[in-house]
């Protein structure tokens, strides 16, 4: 296989399109797992789904089994990965494309490793929390759904 050139990608505004994966983690009980971003990110103190940034040469089933090690300690395996909805929102410094996953089975117990907190929520529940804009479409998709 070539390698080929990392593409950039840019909107119509000369913004960059940040790629990112989410999941939701779904427990027994249908809540889902709401991670607080730590202080000194940007967007510090708000709740988002666990997920991440996907890396050149990463499909967003492989950068979500990454992100998900490195940030909770738990395993998944992309089979347990199902592509849910996603989210299309422009900040002011990039546009972001976030891809939203359900998974429900997974080895070990989510702890946090960057996160200032964990939470389960019940998706009826999670428009009480402070969520990045692009967050918005996401809830309401899974209140829906769940």
């Amino acid at each position: 296989m070539q390698n080929s050139p990392d593409p950039i990608i840019l909107n119509q505004d000369d913004k960059k399109i940040l790629p990112v994966v989410a999941v939701a983690l779904v427990d027994p009980d249908d809540r889902v797992l709401l991670a607080q971003r730590p202080e000194g990110k940007a967007m510090a103190g708000l709740w988002e789904f666990p997920g991440g940034k996907i890396e050149p040469g990463e499909t967003p089933e492989v950068a979500l089994i990454r992100e998900l090690r490195e940030e909770l300690s738990i395993d998944v395996s992309a089979s347990c990965l199902a592509p849910f909805t996603f989210a299309s929102h422009t900040y002011p410094d990039f546009h972001i494309l976030l891809l939203l996953y359900i998974c429900r089975v997974w080895k070990g117990n989510p702890k946090t490793k960057e996160h200032q907190e964990l939470k389960w929520v019940r998706p009826i529940k999670m428009k009480d929390f402070d969520m990045p804009a692009a967050d918005a479409p996401l809830v309401a998709m899974l209140r829906d759904f769940l």
